[in-house]
């Protein structure tokens, strides 16, 4: 299961332009370009929710250069850990705009642009900014999936560049969404990979956004540029499209709910079937075995990583950490598997309410069969061992 993340940025002084005497500020200003690049969405994960960069362009001998803050460095050995502890840095990098472009005509994605109408010397602000956080000692970051990305940080340029003169666009036109909402939106064909982010994240995600919140997804962010404003004027001088891109691919059938589906059943039969009890201590074994490894998961992404969207997860409330080890005596009778079926049947009504009332939306379309079939496993441990207290209250009443 892995999570797409994202950013936030620096400010910094803007830097002088010297001017001569044959050309004016106004052909200079129409030489100097500064727009904003947004990338569509792909087909693979990491493509999901889009890019966004800054061009610059003519600023020195006709150079056309793009700032991205996208960049990591998937050579370190040490990659996967620092991704899995929230550790990874990643950094701004600067390339040709033509080979910004070859990617992503390469991966068949649009490419949208919106050029700044702001005069020369804010232009040159945006670069000295820019230019700033190149240095060796400002470059890198630490990649947050909601707070910290390649869009919040090229959303944070115009504030700390354009003062209090300038304005974002409306976005979000007073609707109620969270975040959950709209990243399953960007992941509806994605079955598999919905469920497992989903399963990560925890409450955080189901905050409302607001409008400067939401710009942590490039589209948002170009939405509002369109109604942005520096001065009283649109910050938007015209837009282009550089690249149409290719479809997406289509919503496929929902793997993992039919998988789901298919594991109730087996546990329907297994626990109602006399002929497919011999099924039930290897469902119970790998319900118990797998909700617990999950769960610990979970709880490690929760509290030992620095990922702040994985937080507050309660979907351990479900999937027990202590499930992992409960499987491996769940067979045997004990009086405490009987008060621990009882405490992991109350723990998972506790995760349905809190999804009710909306303080971490579940994925229940594909939970609610295996939830269903926990609640067998749960009650069965329950019923088991329920006698060993009884035994001794029989053998009074009858001396």
């Amino acid at each position: 299961m892995r999570i797409v993340l994202v950013i936030f940025c620096f400010l910094f002084s803007h830097i002088s332009f010297a001017q001569t005497d044959s050309v004016s500020l106004t052909t200079m200003d129409n030489q100097f370009q500064v727009s904003i690049l947004t990338c569509g969405v792909g087909n693979d994960l990491y493509a999901s929710f889009g890019h966004i960069g800054v061009r610059v362009k003519g600023s020195d001998l006709g150079k056309d250069e793009v700032y991205n803050y996208g960049t990591f460095d998937y050579s370190d050995p040490d990659f996967y850990v620092k991704f899995t502890m929230g550790k990874l840095l990643y950094y701004i990098s600067k390339s040709s705009f033509a080979d910004f472009m070859y990617e992503y005509k390469e991966e068949n994605r649009s490419v949208h642009e919106q050029v700044l109408a702001i005069p020369l010397e804010q232009k040159k602000a945006i670069q000295s900014y820019l230019e700033n956080n190149l240095k060796p000692e400002n470059r890198s970051y630490h990649y947050d999936f909601l707070f910290d990305n390649c869009a919040t940080r090229i959303r944070d340029i115009f504030p700390a560049t354009l003062g209090n003169n300038f304005y974002w666009g409306d976005i979000l036109e007073g609707k109620k969404v969270s975040y959950r909402t709209v990243l399953n939106q960007y992941l509806a064909n994605k079955n598999w990979e919905r469920l497992g982010i989903n399963l990560l994240l925890g409450s955080p995600v189901d905050s409302l956004m607001t409008d400067e919140g939401s710009m942590f997804l490039p589209d948002f962010l170009h939405q509002s540029l369109k109604g942005a404003v520096y001065n009283g004027q649109k910050i938007i001088e015209h837009e282009n499209t550089l690249l149409e891109g290719g479809t997406i691919a289509p919503r496929t059938l929902n793997g993992p709910l039919w998988m789901m589906i298919g594991i109730l059943i087996l546990t329907i039969l297994a626990f109602h079937i006399p002929a497919f009890q011999y099924l039930k201590p290897i469902i119970r074994f790998v319900l118990l075995f797998l909700s617990g490894l999950l769960g610990f998961f979970m709880l490690f992404m929760w509290l030992f990583t620095n990922h702040q969207s994985c937080a507050e997860n309660y979907n351990v409330l479900w999937a027990f950490p202590i499930n992992l080890f409960v499987a491996f005596i769940a067979h045997k009778k004990k009086i405490f598997l009987k008060v621990y079926g009882l405490a992991a049947i109350s723990f998972l009504m506790v995760a349905l309410i809190i999804h009710v009332i909306g303080i971490q939306k579940l994925p229940l379309i594909e939970l609610s069969p295996l939830l269903l079939s926990l609640m067998y496993v749960y009650i069965d441990l329950y019923k088991r061992n329920i006698s060993l207290t009884e035994l001794p209250e029989m053998e009074t009443s009858t001396q």
